[in-house]
C-alpha cells in the first residue's frame, strides 16, 4: 500500500483549482520531491495531503485513509510558523508537541516519548537550545526545532514544505542524515522544494 496515493487529484482554494490531475504514489521508505517555482502549487498539494485543505476533485488516500484521518502517523513541517515569534515557549516544548498527536493533551508523556524528543533534538543538533525561548532563536535554529518536532513524532509519513529553508550547511547535513534514518525505518516522505 502506498503512503500517499493520488489519482486525478485537483487541489486549490475556495473551489478554484491551482493544480489539476495529479497522479502520484509514494511508497513506504521512499521520498518524493515536489519541485517547482514559488506559486506553482507545491504547498497547496502538501496541505491537501495532510488534511488542511479539502481535495477539489479526484481521489486521495493517505496511509490507507482520508487525508487528516491519522494525525499521529503523519509529521508535517509547514513553510511558515507564525506562532514562533509570538508565544513564550521553549524549544523543547515545541519538539515535545510532536508526541501529542499519539497521546492527546491529557495523557502524560512516558520514557519512550522523552526518548523520541531527545533523539530528535540530538539529530537536529539543538539539544543545547532545549531551554531557549523559541522567539529568541534565529530563523535557522527555529527551523531545526520544527523539523525536530516532526521527527519526534516517529511518523509513517513525513511531509515537509521547504524543509531546508533557513538552514546552513551543518543544518542541511543533519537534516539529510535524519531523513535517511527515518527512511531506513520505513517512513515515506513528501518534500516540497524549489532548490534543485
Amino acid at each position: 500500500m502506498s503512503a500517499v496515493a493520488a489519482q486525478g487529484l485537483d487541489v486549490g482554494y475556495a473551489g478554484r483549482a491551482v493544480v489539476e490531475a495529479i497522479d502520484v504514489a509514494v511508497a513506504a521508505g521512499t521520498t518524493l520531491a515536489v519541485v517547482g517555482p514559488n506559486g506553482s502549487g507545491k504547498s497547496t498539494f502538501l496541505r491537501t495531503v495532510v488534511g488542511l485543505l479539502p481535495p477539489l476533485g479526484g481521489a486521495l488516500a493517505v496511509l490507507g485513509g482520508a487525508p487528516g484521518a491519522a494525525p499521529a502517523r503523519v509529521g508535517y513541517v509547514a513553510q511558515q510558523h507564525r506562532a514562533s515569534t509570538i508565544l513564550p515557549i521553549r524549544a523543547r516544548d515545541v519538539v515535545t508537541m510532536g508526541r501529542y498527536a499519539g497521546k492527546g493533551l491529557l495523557r502524560r508523556l512516558d520514557a519512550d516519548d522523552r526518548c523520541a524528543v531527545d533523539e530528535a533534538m540530538e539529530r537536529m543538533g539543538i539539544r543545547d537550545l532545549a531551554d531557549a525561548a523559541l522567539r529568541d532563536l534565529s530563523g535557522g535554529q527555529r527551523q531545526r526545532v520544527h523539523l525536530a518536532q516532526a521527527l519526534a513524532r516517529r511518523a509513517d509519513l513525513l511531509v515537509a514544505d521547504e524543509p531546508t529553508a533557513g538552514l546552513d550547511a551543518v543544518g542541511r547535513q543533519l537534516l539529510d542524515e535524519a531523513l535517511a534514518a527515518a527512511r531506513a525505518r520505513g517512513c515515506a516522505m513528501l518534500l516540497a522544494t524549489h532548490d534543485m
